[in-house]
């Protein structure tokens, strides 16, 4: 049983998280049925994270990853392979496609494959113009003093 939820409150009290609401809503719709195969996503540091996901019987060549525009795609595709006589085949080798959606400024850096596990790495870079800043307060004596002095001539004249 698939449960839906109502944003419409969150867009009458909030500005500018549209981008937000939206990756909720199509996370919610596009949830797949099978989470095949199982994938782990796991902080490593501040601003690293890495993606696993057991991939056991593909190789280097039959897997496929993608970014573009904050989407990461990975999908294997095994290729066929001639007719045998499985006593009992445990080792799925089906078709799979995962896609994850990426926070703006996270780029991927790389990925590996090792032991059946396919590790990407990904790592948040915000850049210099968007980090936050420290604002100096200034005070301006000038314009304290000039106020008055402008009032005490209008009532001479």
């Amino acid at each position: 049983m698939a449960t839906s939820h109502d944003y419409a409150p969150l867009y009458r009290s909030s500005v500018g998280f549209d981008r937000v609401f939206n990756l909720l809503e199509n996370a919610q719709r596009a949830r797949s049925i099978s989470d095949w195969p199982p994938y782990d996503i796991v902080k490593t540091g501040d601003d690293t994270y890495r993606i696993s996901i057991a991939v056991a019987g593909f190789t280097q060549d039959e897997l496929d990853i993608t970014f573009q525009s904050n989407l990461l795609t990975v999908t294997g595709k095994k290729q066929e392979v001639a007719a045998e006589s499985y006593l009992h085949r445990g080792i799925a080798g089906r078709p799979f496609e995962h896609r994850f959606e990426l926070a703006d400024h996270v780029r991927v850096t790389g990925a590996d494959l090792s032991n059946g596990l396919l590790s990407i790495d990904l790592v948040r870079e915000i850049p210099e113009a968007l980090k936050p800043r420290k604002i100096s307060i200034e005070s301006a004596p000038g314009l304290m003093s000039a106020a008055p002095a402008q009032i005490e001539a209008h009532k001479a004249a």
